[in-house]
């Protein structure tokens, strides 16, 4: 069931420091400073010894599971599922995991993350597969290693290096820009820009244990509880609205700026059924 790593545990330092907030203002990327605020404060933080997937689970590996068990998904018996359109989000009619545009069975993909998969969805595949979903700390120690690194590979970005917004159209300043270039590509014929298949970025933009597509791609969903680091950091409202309901969600999408690829990002989804065609899961297991 897809090949892991082993990580031998340790202690590291968890979330941001205060010179990453101050370098995020600096770089005048587009999302305020409180979106990153839960982040902070950095802590020391101690992970007993696990194995988690080198990749993302596949979709190849997610139709075995659908075959052994006949497991349909949130998105199969809703009969639609969330894609980003012509100005956010929307429910298209028939997408889901063998669909990711909804329209019709996608051939070809079967090396890429598998997405339109919810909590449950990804939960129900790892129980079948004797694994469970990494912890938040679990993930953030595998892409990050011992020491803080901005990304999985260090502090310089490379857009080379993951399957980022910014891969497909280069560098990024504000949402502005990114939606002009998402309708620019939205309106050309041929595949839109959209998940890779797992790898397709390493070695250079492995992490420090040797994991794959920790800063974009997709965005996996974690076991651990949406909660804040310190209840008075100063962070943005809406995130407070998650604290104890969402579950946490991690490593940023082939949708995204360099910023929100970063191995201290944070980013939540409703486990009660939700999921999109840019979210997909690895698994662990304790060593």
């Amino acid at each position: 069931m897809g090949e892991m790593v082993c990580v031998p545990g340790g202690t590291f330092p968890m979330g941001s420091p205060p010179w990453v907030l101050a370098w995020l203002e600096r770089e005048s990327q587009p999302f305020p400073g409180e979106w990153f605020g839960d982040e902070t404060p950095q802590r020391t933080r101690t992970v007993r010894p696990y194995r988690i997937d080198r990749y993302p689970v596949t979709v190849d590996e997610f139709a075995e599971f659908v075959r052994d068990t006949g497991y349909r998904t949130g998105a199969e018996r809703a009969g639609r599922g969330m894609v980003y359109g012509s100005g956010y989000w929307e429910e298209r009619a028939g997408a889901c995991w063998h669909s990711p545009a909804g329209e019709g069975r996608a051939e070809g993909y079967g090396d890429h993350p598998v997405v339109h998969v919810s909590f449950e969805d990804a939960q129900s595949y790892a129980t079948w597969a004797g694994k469970r979903l990494p912890t938040e700390a679990e993930w953030e120690f595998a892409a990050r290693g011992p020491v803080f690194r901005l990304w999985p590979w260090g502090d310089d970005w490379r857009r080379e290096n993951a399957n980022t917004a910014e891969y497909h159209a280069g560098r990024l300043h504000s949402p502005g820009e990114w939606r002009r270039w998402w309708e620019s590509v939205r309106s050309r014929s041929g595949p839109l820009p959209q998940t890779t298949a797992v790898g397709a970025f390493g070695p250079e933009g492995d992490s420090y244990f040797g994991c794959s597509d920790m800063a974009g791609n997709v965005y996996e969903w974690n076991s651990t509880v949406a909660h804040l680091y310190d209840e008075e950091v100063e962070c943005d409202a809406t995130l407070r609205m998650v604290v104890g309901r969402y579950r946490v969600i991690r490593g940023g999408s082939w949708m995204n700026f360099r910023y929100q690829v970063r191995c201290s990002e944070r980013m939540y989804g409703d486990p009660d059924g939700w999921s999109n065609f840019a979210t997909g899961f690895r698994c662990a297991v304790d060593a």
